[in-house]
């Protein structure tokens, strides 16, 4: 990776957070860019980082080795008019972090002679904590597929995907999942509030939980339903507490959750494909 010329085009959430990751991971300010059309954003990230700014996508592109479409939906089919034969003329590799555009529209706007790499992101990316799915289409090589994870790496951890078709079901897990936790982040902190607990006690001892809980379904290899059994005492109030929520359906609901999630992308990949023709 340190060979290789980035632009970032788009200096939003995740364009910047991609930034600042590259930055944090010791990759040379001096070989990266980013554009975007709002001038003073570009002076701030200029002044910040020291890395080379444009206003104008073909500027950065044109110096890139590989480029990252970190624009919104609504606006690649315009970036991509506008960089096709730059990116055409280098064969230049792709990374789209475009949420809901499919490898077929990139290839559409850009030419299907181009490796492209397409990235599902999420939030937590703005903390380098995110986690990335990537799929890439059959001119992305090997090498550049390890170029496309080192830079995902930057923001969070990273996985492959073989079949595109499930990048709907990681935007509605991973995608949109972080949402899901911040309502049962408010929904226990609210429940702790009604119990009598001060709201700064109920907030710190809820966020704490939760990152705990979750600490110890990441670093050990222990399956998920034998940690919660192994909290769960028989006739104590954990087992009291889950025999409410299955009561509820709650494993039911998260499925409809995901499924309505997972229609819903696919209806959006639709629409932004129609756009991009």
């Amino acid at each position: 990776m340190q060979t290789s010329t980035i632009a970032i085009i788009g200096a939003g959430n995740m364009g910047t957070s991609l930034l600042g990751g590259l930055i944090a991971n010791q990759f040379p300010a001096s070989q990266l860019w980013i554009t975007d059309p709002d001038s003073e954003k570009l002076h701030v990230l200029e002044q910040q980082f020291n890395i080379q700014t444009a206003l104008h996508n073909n500027d950065a592109v044109n110096a890139a080795d590989v480029i990252i479409l970190a624009v919104k939906p609504q606006m690649i089919a315009n970036v991509m008019k506008e960089i096709a034969i730059s990116v055409q003329t280098k064969k230049t590799l792709v990374i789209s972090v475009a949420a809901g555009i499919r490898i077929d529209a990139l290839q559409n706007g850009l030419g299907n002679s181009i490796p492209i790499v397409r990235c599902m992101p999420n939030t937590p990316a703005l903390i380098r904590a995110g986690v990335t799915a990537m799929y890439a289409n059959s001119l992305v090589t090997d090498k550049q597929r390890d170029l496309a994870e080192s830079i995902l790496r930057a923001v969070g951890m990273v996985v492959w995907l073989e079949d595109e078709k499930l990048m709907d079901a990681v935007t509605a897990l991973s995608g949109s999942g972080p949402a899901y936790f911040f309502l049962m982040i408010e929904a226990l902190q609210h429940a702790g509030e009604t119990l009598g607990l001060p709201r700064e006690t109920a907030r710190l001892l809820t966020l704490q939980t939760a990152l705990g809980a979750a600490r110890m379904a990441f670093e050990t290899d222990v399956e998920a339903n034998e940690l919660c059994r192994r909290v769960t005492s028989k006739g104590g109030t954990t087992e009291a507490a889950l025999r409410v929520l299955e009561n509820g359906q709650l494993r039911d609901l998260f499925l409809d959750a995901l499924k309505a999630a997972k229609a819903r992308s696919e209806e959006l990949a639709e629409l932004f494909g129609k756009e991009v023709k």
